[in-house]
């Protein structure tokens, strides 16, 4: 009955597996249908029933009765894992939609900031919470400012599954999108690891271009155990996440103006910013270029990692209102 893979087949089980992802709530076949339609794909009620037959029986996805099915762990692994090959270099369009999508207004303390989602167990949350302080309390992060979701509700695009508590860092597209809104525009280079002494930045251990990735070099670092976040927020020295940004060098004065109207209103983690054709972190930059090195979102989420706590994290997950976010310290 079933076909191989990379068959026709296969391409209708991952659609219904992405729409099955993009649900708070279980779905039947009538509205799986209707939201494969949206997407361009054309399939009658019985041709869907058929396919989530096999996705049960594959175990990517659990039937509850008249409510529809469920995505499993194992079902968005495998939508995941499909979707790679078609998405090295989907990092940087993401970066680029989350910073078009950034609407926040330092001026009223409005609009839309881009996040990153962190997925914790329920029953070590407030452990979580407790290894990350340091990292928050230190400055190795965005914001102090976060959004805290229950199962079944969402962070950005993240639906939080069963016995877990989403949790939601500023991302650093922030500052993107504060000076695409100025007109300035920003090339996102790479993604790094880097080393810190003194509680200052000095250069770059590991970096992954943004464009020749499907993963947020972020994710990667903290599952490959690369950070140091929290003795870096200790002593001022050891690893932590970090992007390098590059921009026009007329454009300098108005991009401190900027980032200094953003950290009035708790956003920042610009933790360095260059002069004109002048190296950063011992990263080379144009004569007419100017560098940039942003905090990662996703730091005090490592030093959790770190503290042998699992967390499932999603890089630039989408956006949410700033009139959501609360400070960190407050969920202490």
């Amino acid at each position: 009955m079933e076909q191989g893979s990379g068959t026709d087949t296969e391409r209708k089980i991952i659609a219904i597996l992405r729409v099955l992802s993009e649900s708070a709530e279980p779905l039947g076949s009538i509205t799986v249908a209707r939201e494969l339609e949206r997407h361009g794909i054309f399939l009658s009620e019985r041709a869907v029933r058929y396919h989530l037959r096999i996705a049960d029986e594959r175990g990517y996805t659990v039937p509850l009765g008249r409510s529809g099915r469920r995505l499993t762990s194992l079902g968005l692994e495998e939508l995941q894992n499909a979707l790679a090959p078609e998405q090295v270099g989907f990092i940087i369009d993401k970066l680029e939609s989350l910073a078009f999508l950034t609407t926040f207004d330092p001026g009223s303390k409005t609009g839309q900031l881009p996040i990153n989602t962190s997925l914790i167990e329920r029953e070590r949350f407030a452990e979580a919470l407790s290894a990350m302080k340091d990292a928050f309390r230190a400055g190795l992060c965005v914001s102090r400012m976060v959004a805290v979701a229950r199962e079944g509700e969402k962070l950005g695009s993240v639906v939080i599954p069963r016995g877990r508590i989403g949790l939601a860092t500023v991302c650093s597209v922030a500052i993107n999108g504060a000076l695409l809104k100025a007109g300035i525009p920003v090339n996102s280079r790479f993604g790094g690891v880097l080393e810190v002494k003194d509680s200052r930045p000095r250069r770059f251990v590991a970096v992954i271009d943004y464009s020749g990735t499907s993963i947020d070099p972020s994710e990667q670092y903290i599952r490959a155990g690369m950070t140091s976040v929290g003795v870096a927020a200790g002593t001022g020295t050891g690893k932590v996440l970090a992007n390098f940004r590059e921009l026009p060098a007329v454009a300098r004065q108005l991009v401190s103006q900027r980032i200094a109207a953003m950290k009035e209103t708790g956003i920042g983690g610009v933790y360095a910013l260059g002069d004109v054709g002048e190296s950063v972190c011992q990263v080379p930059v144009g004569l007419e270029r100017v560098g940039m090195v942003l905090l990662g979102g996703l730091n005090p989420v490592a030093a959790a990692v770190e503290a042998g706590i699992h967390i499932e994290n999603i890089g630039e997950s989408g956006v949410v209102d700033y009139g959501r976010l609360t400070r960190f310290d407050e969920l202490l």
